[in-house]
């Protein structure tokens, strides 16, 4: 049980990475969210739901092993990545948009976050990338809308 831990809360090892690894893990989600096919809302949903509640989990046991929100764990990338993509167009200008937003607001930690980190276990570990995918997935929203507002 805690090798099959330890390869969803690393990502099947990425969290190892040496360099970067929470944004190699982002990356790797972007990519894979790519070759995805886009799934009805109430399945976009149901999923985001249920993986944030197993990322939690995931985390929080992965932390007995690997410390408080270790580096190598990163499947809290998964679920603030996964969030900051809802809804994006399927083009790569704003999946790259969507992935650097994530990566700012994840290294940033507005609106709380910073403050959510420190709860415990793997709530504390989710949360602040919940957080930063909300606003990066706001942020991005919000600049599309503004953008088609303001050009012909």
């Amino acid at each position: 049980m805690k090798a099959l831990v330890r390869a969803l809360a690393t990502l099947g090892g990425i969290g190892f990475s040496p360099i970067v690894p929470a944004t190699v893990a982002s990356l790797v989600v972007a990519l894979i969210g790519w070759f995805l096919p886009v799934p009805a809302w109430p399945v976009t949903v149901a999923l985001f739901v249920a993986g944030t509640a197993a990322a939690i989990w995931i985390c929080g046991e992965a932390e007995k092993e690997l410390g408080h929100d270790a580096h190598p764990i990163v499947a809290d990338e998964v679920v603030g990545q996964s969030l900051a993509l809802i809804a994006v167009p399927h083009q790569w200008i704003y999946f790259g948009v969507a992935f650097v937003l994530f990566r700012i607001y994840d290294v940033w930690k507005p609106l709380g976050a910073r403050e959510a980190q420190k709860l415990p276990g793997g709530i504390g570990v989710v949360i602040d990338d919940v957080i930063a995918g909300a606003t990066a997935l706001g942020t991005l929203h919000l600049g599309r809308w503004l953008l088609a507002r303001w050009l012909p």
